[in-house]
């Protein structure tokens, strides 16, 4: 046979068993023979480099190492979850959607419910079939492009599946979640059921598909990586997740294709050619596609059925192979989703409804005070390390000096602890009844404990301000804070290292960052000239940050990166915000008189003005972007209430709704007898009904154009 013709044949076998093993969970070889397979593959594209393809199977052993990861813009963001921890939570969440969707409460919505992998959430985008680009999540809008370690995950096809050369998959017919059905789902597919609808047929590969997903590491797979460590003498991995993270971001592919990472994809961004009426028949198209989709995902007729699935198997979690720490519940029409829309930075039509979190017992040594970007002073805990979902903790949060004392807590008690969101340590409170007398209340200092200068708490505020502007711990805080990922994104440039640069005398703010020198950071412990390079040529990138990272970077009181992208697109540019005052900060859609307050401040003072002109000196400017300024109000739009049901061809639906408020207009996210007009777009949902039930103004998009004057 023509060697051409050989490696053709063993990389579509390959790729076969490939999905046959990570999708259907069918293998038909052994490991023994795969690897057979895989061999003589290598052998015979050694022997003829002539056939090199880059998306072959072999591909997935690892390329060359990589200096940086290099940064990458999602064609569409991606979103946050808000989070139920109750039935009551979930329940509201279900009343909201139909609220919204002006739906009765008693009306039946179909919702999919999805193990929450405890993993790292990635995007991969295909063009024509072939993968391009794989990348982390990053801050949602921008992450980190590791397209060579995604290459080496086995279960991520590297070139999609042509759905129409083979038959469709067969959707499981059960809705349940009990640990045999689960089993046998896992065996007999992949996609999820539909109960109340057939499912959509794909029938070509889209020509652009952004496939969302988690990539996470199973718990026997993270035994054997820290056995490993372990007899290498190398720290070991803390949780899977980490074990998991630490993998797809090593510079080093090889090192990522010797860790067996897994993957689930759970949904899509931008597509092209890619047009499911469900949630449900999405993931089952993107699993003909080649992807892996979790044969746990259910479909259910309503929220109190989620509600039981959730509590299933918080109380069976341990029989998996892998963590999760809830479900995410997904309304399951598409329809919907698009009339639900989102907030700030998360969908309407989906919540992650969290499981409880795991608490553990242990002593509270000390408490102490640290001093953040801003200036507040917040206690933590000192604790006698103890292992909590996972994690080895021994420092845990306590909010303020108010909480302190809500709770209770003393020197030398015996509390409980827990991981809230399965992130972040805190203490819920003591267990009185070990007490011995010994404990001692805390008392917040009245000094700033880096700097020793007055601390000041404002009157209606919980927290305590060191208001010294050159405190050392609010200053390296906040080079922290600008180089972080929320920030500019300066990779290598971490607490240790800030705090390490600060105490050899080179950094006194964060435009220090941008004069540092080669010869400046070599002489520093640890740091070698291909680090030194590394780091400058970090700096070096950050010189032309987005507008709403840079304000964020600053720290400013009251500005996170919501907020920061709220003024960076009232005001546009950097000095249009800084000329501001108060009554144009507040008139910002989004911006109270606290923010706006605070705003100014921070911009009226001279260390602020000095810092900017320091930083534009050494070449930084923040990119701007176009303004949304409140316009005119017109006659058309005035005390109106505007609802939007579809999809718009000329915008989107939050530009629009801000078009509507800058003329004057409001908007409502459901349709009432007070409703002025509705605008309907391509795919309306039950808004429309609702409209020409109440016989609301209905308008199309030239119509609504129109009246824009455009």
């Amino acid at each position: 046979m023509d060697p051409n013709e050989q490696i053709d044949n063993l990389r579509r076998e390959i790729e076969r068993h490939n999905y046959l093993y990570h999708v259907l969970d069918r293998p038909e070889i052994s490991d023994a023979e795969y690897d057979r397979l895989f061999r003589r593959l290598l052998e015979l594209e050694a022997a003829h480099p002539e056939y090199a393809d880059p998306n072959s199977p072999t591909q997935k052993v690892g390329a060359s190492p990589v200096a940086a990861f290099e940064r990458h813009t999602h064609i569409v963001p991606m979103l946050s979850l808000g989070n139920a921890f109750t039935r009551e939570e979930l329940y509201e969440f279900d009343a909201r959607v139909k609220r919204q969707l002006d739906l009765p409460l008693d009306a039946a919505i179909e919702y999919t419910a999805e193990p929450k992998m405890d993993g790292l959430a990635i995007s991969l985008t295909y063009r024509d079939g072939v993968l391009e680009v794989g990348a982390t999540r990053g801050d949602g809008a921008v992450g980190e492009n590791i397209t060579q370690n995604v290459r080496t995950i086995r279960a991520i096809p590297l070139r999609l599946r042509q759905p129409e050369q083979h038959p469709p998959l067969v959707p499981p017919s059960g809705r349940g979640g009990g640990p045999e059905e689960g089993t046998q789902q896992l065996a007999d597919s992949a996609s999820l059921s539909t109960p109340s609808k057939r499912r959509m047929q794909l029938h070509s590969t889209p020509e652009l598909i952004e496939v969302r997903g988690e990539v996470y590491m199973r718990h026997s797979e993270f035994e054997r990586v820290n056995r490993d460590r372990a007899e290498r003498g190398e720290p070991t991995f803390a949780n899977p997740r980490n074990a998991a993270a630490g993998s797809v971001r090593q510079l080093d592919p090889k090192i990522t294709a010797t860790r067996r990472l897994a993957f689930f994809t759970y949904g899509w961004g931008a597509a092209e050619g890619f047009a499911p009426d469900t949630h449900a028949n999405a993931l089952a198209m993107l699993s003909e596609l080649g992807f892996p989709v979790n044969s746990l995902n259910r479909v259910f007729p309503n929220i109190f059925e989620v509600a039981d699935h959730k509590d299933y198997w918080e109380a069976h979690r341990g029989e998996l192979d892998y963590d999760i720490d809830g479900i995410v519940v997904k309304v399951n029409s598409l329809a919907y989703q698009r009339d639900l829309g989102f907030v700030s930075r998360a969908p309407r039509w989906a919540i992650a409804f969290k499981f409880a979190a795991e608490t553990a017992r242990t002593k509270l040594r000390n408490i102490m005070v640290s001093v953040g970007a801003t200036g507040q002073m917040t206690p933590y805990a000192v604790l006698e390390p103890v292992v909590v979902s996972g994690a080895r903790v021994g420092l845990a949060t306590l909010h303020n000096e108010d909480e302190v004392r809500r709770k209770d807590v003393r020197i030398g008690d015996t509390v409980i602890v827990r991981r809230a969101g399965e992130v972040i340590p805190e203490v819920i409170g003591p267990v009185p009844d070990l007490r011995d007398g010994t404990e001692i209340e805390f008392v917040m200092p009245s000094n700033c404990p880096e700097c020793d200068q007055l601390a000041v708490r404002r009157e209606g505020e919980a927290a305590t301000y060191c208001v010294n502007p050159h405190c050392p711990a609010k200053v390296g805080m906040r080079i922290i804070r600008y180089a972080s990922r929320g920030g500019l994104d300066i990779e290598g440039f971490g607490e240790k290292r800030v705090f390490q640069l600060m105490e050899a005398g080179l950094l006194l703010d964060a435009a220090d960052l941008y004069y540092l020198t080669r010869e400046q950071l070599i002489m520093q412990e640890r740091v070698g000239e291909k680090l030194a390079d590394l780091l400058l040529a970090a700096v070096e990138e950050a010189k032309h940050p987005p507008l709403a990272r840079f304000l964020f970077g600053l720290g400013i009181r009251h500005v996170g990166e919501s907020v920061a992208d709220l003024l960076a697109h009232g005001f546009g540019d950097l000095d249009r915000l800084m000329a501001a005052q108060v009554d144009e900060i507040a008139a910002i859609p989004g911006i109270g008189p606290e923010i706006a307050q605070s705003v100014y401040e921070f911009f009226q003072e001279e260390a602020t003005h000095d810092l900017i002109t320091k930083m534009r000196a050494a070449g930084v400017e923040p990119e701007g972007v176009e303004a949304e300024p409140v316009l005119e109000a017109k006659p058309e739009f005035e005390g109106k209430t505007f609802v939007l049901t579809g999809t718009l061809e000329s915008m989107s639906r939050d530009q629009a709704e801000a078009m509507i408020k800058s003329y004057g207009g409001k908007t409502a996210s459901s349709v009432s007898k007070k409703t002025s007009f509705v605008i309907v777009g391509a795919d309306p949902g039950s808004k429309y009904r609702k409209a020409q039930e109440l016989g609301v103004t209905i308008i199309d998009e030239q119509q609504f154009l129109g009246m824009l004057g455009e």
